[in-house]
């Protein structure tokens, strides 16, 4: 059975204890160790039967910190969704708009309930690390899903949510895209290994960024949010070694899709 969640806000308590008192975007439980923190607030974005899943790790704070205020469409990407289209763009997904309007691209494709594509977060609920140094909450920065997943806590919540929403993935759904590469590639590694154990099978490599299973590929790309020259990289503007990442990301979509 294909378990990709309706566009809106998830019924998902599988992380708490006690689901009859879970409060959206307010209860929230923490590790053993006071380090990592959820809170739960999953939602989802377009099509539950999609062609195309798109997927960051999380809700950044950009995202989170708008939930109480801003329209359910208006959440997701808030702030980059200039950089999400220019990505999804560059690896072939999407059309290059007319006159470079990348954002209102997005903004199309994330209300569109019955179209391509389905948007999320590999953890639906929000996930925070405790920065000793600041003294804050922070959802952000670099290996966060290999340092989370790390920990016992982590891994009960990420292979939760896996099992959840990626374990089974409708007849349609080819293609699951991945924002973020972390340093040296490592969160595409521990993505995999997560995935590998929701998705039993026949695992095999594409190249660098990208792993199929057989039935889905999936292919990481670079995050939405990336600072400096880290995105103009990637796509190749600047004649940078890392634009390879995108030549291979794109490689692999147009195999998943047209193979």
């Amino acid at each position: 059975m294909a378990c990709l969640p309706l566009h809106g806000r998830v019924d998902c308590t599988r992380c708490f204890a006690s689901a009859n008192t879970v409060k959206f975007d307010t209860t929230r439980r923490t590790s053993p160790d006071g380090t990592w923190r959820i809170t739960s607030n999953p939602l989802a974005w377009g099509n539950a039967e999609p062609e195309i899943v798109v997927l960051g790790f999380s809700k950044g704070p950009t995202q989170a910190g708008a939930l109480a205020s801003a329209p359910h469409d208006a959440i997701a990407y808030r702030g980059s969704r200039t950089a999400v289209g220019k990505i999804l763009a560059h690896i072939g997904v999407v059309p290059q708009p007319e006159g470079g309007r990348y954002k209102e691209m997005v903004d199309r494709l994330v209300s569109d309930r019955s179209g391509r594509f389905h948007f999320g977060s590999l953890v639906r609920c929000t996930v925070v690390r405790y920065d000793e140094k600041s003294r804050t909450w922070k959802g952000s920065g670099g290996g966060m899903l290999d340092r989370f997943t790390g920990t016992g806590f982590g891994n009960e919540v990420a292979t939760n949510c896996a099992s959840e929403f990626l374990g089974t993935l409708p007849a349609r759904t080819r293609l699951v895209v991945m924002f973020g590469l972390g340093t040296g590639l490592n969160y595409v590694r521990a993505t995999r290994k997560l995935l590998e154990t929701v998705r039993p099978g026949t695992w095999r490599t594409l190249n660098e960024v990208a792993y199929t299973d057989g039935q889905v590929t999936f292919v990481h790309v670079e995050h939405f949010a990336s600072q400096g020259a880290l995105i103009p990289d990637w796509l190749g503007e600047t004649g940078h070694p890392r634009s390879e990442y995108g030549r291979n990301a794109r490689d692999a979509v147009e195999a998943a899709l047209l193979g």
